[in-house]
């Protein structure tokens, strides 16, 4: 997910419209909830300081603003960098924004739309359900792994692994490969940190040139041998003479790889914690396929993985009174809105059992994400097998939340079971 800036300064900004939160404060980023509570009694969009744009807190604005097409991930495809006052792209980090260059999530139509349809074949649900059996086997088996110590890092130990090598499978990349993949996404994701060192973007550019040379050999080696995977399938699928070159089908394998794991190892740590922390019975979360889904989009809900999507204004426009100029930014905070008091009873307490359940998690319209059908199956069988094996199973170590703001997930979740 590239990094949307505020390109013109926004002055002249009420008082009242005003908030302000240190990104990289702890006190802040460990429960950035007391600020959403904040925001949600007031207005429904306020000016955020320390980012310089406008930001959308409540569940109606937030999920709107996903569909709203005179909003885009992009903006060069309607102005030119002079116009905007946009810098010229750094050398240091010209291995980063090659990865992202055709990035499906960062593409408007029709680009967005020739990939998402060559892709989005591999995640429908009738496909990824035949993947549960494979999923089940692989949780068991990192549990089978762990079981017979004291305590562990849930997040290194379980949820990292699970999602890493399903997708690396999925893309046709072998499962002992996933540790590199991880570390490699772990390196590029600290570039969405709020005022990224040159030190971080060094390192995060080096660990995109590492995945792109990883990935060069494996695309030359299905251009020769095809195999049943989805990397042959990108590079053999043939629309009426349009083919992805050896880029797109780099940027979208790299896309696949980071966020087809970020977000459910975050969703898992984060579950785990708040069903542990509820002092709800295991036993009555997992007692059924109706009831194991909806827990897992309560714990999407409660504390969601991704907490800010940002989002191009596409022309001068009006949202709600709000008079915004071609390529402002606009924030949309999934982690508030799906923390909405106007729109979820007792929104702050985790309830596995509520009727007016939804989420915002995985976004909506056009960028709703591809891989939710294949999450929702991870997630599922990831808790369900976790407390089925490990009833016992408490937090042993107060959890602690990464300084990454966007995605908002646990450093490290040590839990016992003895």
């Amino acid at each position: 997910m590239a990094a949307i800036v505020q390109l013109k300064p926004i002055t002249d900004v009420p008082d009242h419209l005003r908030a302000s939160a240190e990104p990289r404060d702890p006190v802040f980023y460990q429960n950035p909830y007391a600020f959403y509570d904040r925001l949600q009694a007031g207005e429904p969009a306020f000016f955020w300081e320390q980012y310089g744009h406008w930001c959308f807190a409540g569940f109606r604005d937030v999920s709107a603003l996903l569909r709203d097409k005179r909003f885009g991930r992009e903006i060069l495809h309607v102005a030119t960098r002079e116009e905007l006052g946009m810098p010229a792209p750094q050398p240091h980090t010209a291995a980063f924004d090659l990865t992202e260059k055709h990035s499906l999530l960062n593409l408007e139509p029709p680009a967005h739309t020739r990939l998402r349809t060559l892709v989005n074949r591999a995640f429908v649900s009738r496909h990824v359900e035949q993947l549960r059996p494979r999923i089940v086997r692989l949780a068991n088996e990192m549990i089978d792994g762990f079981e017979g110590q004291d305590s562990i890092d849930l997040i290194k130990a379980f949820a990292a692994p699970i999602p890493a090598i399903i997708i690396a499978e999925m893309i046709g990349l072998p499962a002992e490969s996933a540790p590199q993949l991880l570390a490699w996404s772990n390196r590029m994701v600290a570039m969405y940190m709020f005022g990224v060192s040159h030190e971080t973007e060094l390192d995060a550019n080096k660990a995109s040139q590492d995945f792109m040379d990883f990935l060069a050999a494996s695309i030359a080696e299905r251009r020769k041998q095809p195999r049943e995977d989805l990397l042959s399938h990108m590079l053999t699928s043939d629309r009426d003479g349009d083919v992805l070159s050896d880029e797109e089908v780099m940027s979208t394998a790299i896309l696949l790889l980071n966020a087809g794991h970020e977000a459910t190892v975050h969703t898992t740590g984060n579950g785990v914690k708040s069903i542990l922390e509820s002092g709800i019975d295991p036993v009555t979360l997992f007692s059924s396929e109706a009831q194991t889904a909806a827990t897992v989009e309560e714990c999407l809900r409660f504390d969601a993985p991704l907490h800010l999507f940002t989002r191009y204004a596409l022309d001068d426009l009006e949202y709600e009174g709000l008079q915004l100029r071609k390529g402002d930014v606009v924030g949309l905070m999934l982690g508030a809105a799906n923390r909405d008091p106007r729109r979820f009873a007792n929104a702050n307490t985790f309830d596995p059992f509520r009727t007016d359940g939804a989420n915002v998690s995985f976004g909506a319209g056009i960028h709703f994400c591809i891989g939710a059908p294949l999450a929702r199956i991870e997630l599922q069988v990831a808790f369900s097998e976790l407390f089925r094996r490990l009833p016992a199973l408490r937090i042993a170590e107060k959890p602690r939340y990464n300084d990454v703001y966007h995605f908002h997930g646990l450093q490290k979740l040590m839990v016992s079971w003895r």
